[in-house]
């Protein structure tokens, strides 16, 4: 951060700052538009794309820009950049083809309209900044290879919790422990929950009932923490995660694992066994109902009996594992923290290593009948969880990330995680070919887990 903010500093004298363009204008994208235009000098938020073009324009008066100008061209888009314009369109490809743009970040949640930008882009030699974990953990891998290929960063943003998550495992390990747990504190977690329980709360905050749903039902964070495991090598313990639920099931959880309980995720390293962390290679998971929420933690370890002694000295405890949180995440205010990262040092916030190490697996909702067809992220149908990479490749399951608009063959039960024989694909959709061709490329690949 505070590397950052010079260099932002010396782009800003310099008259040549970080050029954006952003592909999306609903509630996250209207937050970095106004944190661009007031608080990171050195960096410019050029371009908005959004299907309705009002949406765009919205989002530059709600950052106190007027009058941006609509464009219909590569050839306009260059030119109202190099004549200092702000400029709004409804053809995203423009954003990802025009010269004078160092970085795209991409903030629509949609997994196949990303999968078009992100390649069209990285093919236009420009870093991608995904505020899209659904795309990231659904094809990320393979993304992040064409990426390499074409020379361009892909990389996950600050703010949101994996990239928060990542800081702070890169955090721990720069201080010489092993980190073994990288984690989400939620606040709920109820898989069925459905755009009508959470329309109130949607409407109280200015969001869409099927993004908050998808919070509450689980489906993100699964997305999110497959994020973690993949840029990080680290697995999961089991289907789902652990998901330790003290608002459901403290006084159980105090008893089973004899905790001292505060209500603080310190009191949660006795929740985990080290040895198993050790033996998995380190894994994601979340915690419900306890402080400081919504944060991320990371437990790490330490084989230095000399460290653990000034460990304990400053109030860490003794050991096994060491607790480490951050008591925040500030979503649209840290991403341009992450364009400056990429563009300005070709420092990758988070993004995979290689090979998926865990996947997002499609999962009944409710009673699912042969012939219906499959609504979207924080719908009524289905809900994400997480399971390991090697496991979904082996049983056939469906990831969520592509169950939207397939069609169901055959009946499903409650809970029962979806595989590729119960549905039919829609035709001729990119994200399919992309996952089929990430599948292919890594099938050979050793999985890159292990921790340090």
């Amino acid at each position: 951060m505070f590397i950052v903010d010079t260099a932002l500093k010396a782009r800003a004298e310099a008259g040549n700052p970080v050029r954006v363009g952003m592909i999306g204008a609903g509630f996250m994208a209207r937050g970095i538009a106004n944190q661009i235009a007031n608080s990171v000098p050195g960096m410019e938020l050029v371009a908005i794309f959004s299907r309705r073009i009002e949406d765009a324009k919205h989002a530059y008066e709600q950052a106190g820009i007027t009058e941006p100008r609509e464009v219909k061209t590569v050839a306009e888009l260059e030119d109202a950049i190099a004549h200092h314009h702000y400029a709004v369109t409804d053809d995203a490809m423009l954003i990802a083809q025009a010269d004078g743009i160092d970085a795209i970040i991409e903030v629509t949640g949609a997994i196949e309209f990303g999968a078009k930008v992100v390649l069209e882009a990285i093919a236009h030699q420009k870093h991608v900044v995904l505020m899209n974990a659904e795309l990231d953990a659904t094809i990320g891998c393979i993304l992040k290879v064409y990426a390499d290929r074409a020379g361009v960063i892909l990389s996950a943003c600050d703010g949101d919790q994996p990239g928060v998550e990542m800081n702070l495992y890169r955090y721990v390990k720069s201080i010489g422990l092993t980190p073994l747990l990288c984690g989400n504190i939620k606040g709920l977690q109820d898989p069925y929950r459905n755009p009508t329980t959470q329309a109130g709360f949607a409407k109280q905050w200015g969001q869409k009932a099927h993004m908050v749903t998808s919070f509450a039902d689980g489906t993100k964070i699964s997305f999110e923490q497959a994020i973690v495991a993949n840029g990080t090598g680290m697995t999961i313990a089991k289907r789902g995660m652990y998901g330790y639920d003290f608002n459901r099931h403290k006084e159980e959880l105090i008893d089973r694992f004899s905790l001292s309980y505060s209500g603080h995720i310190d009191d949660c390293t006795k929740l985990y066994d080290v040895d198993q962390l050790k033996e998995l290679g380190g894994i994601v998971d979340y915690v419900v109902g306890v402080r400081p929420g919504p944060g991320v933690f990371v437990f790490g370890t330490h084989e230095d009996p000399k460290q653990q002694h000034y460990l304990n000295l400053y109030k860490l405890g003794e050991g096994p594992l060491y607790s480490f949180y951050t008591p925040y995440h500030l979503c649209h205010l840290e991403v341009p923290l992450s364009v400056a990262r990429v563009v300005l040092f070709r420092d990758v916030v988070l993004a995979p290593l290689g090979a998926p190490q865990v996947d997002v697996v499609a999962t009944a909702k409710i009673d699912l009948q042969a012939g219906e067809t499959i609504d979207g992220i924080g719908h009524y149908m289905t809900y994400g969880q997480c399971e390991t990479a090697a496991i979904a490749q082996a049983q056939n399951l469906l990831p969520m990330g592509l169950a939207e608009g397939c069609r169901l063959k055959h009946d499903v039960p409650r809970d029962q995680v979806l595989t590729y024989a119960d549905v039919e694909l829609p035709e001729n959709r990119l994200c399919d070919q992309l996952r089929a061709e990430q599948n292919a490329y890594f099938a050979a690949v050793k999985p890159l887990v292990g921790v340090g």
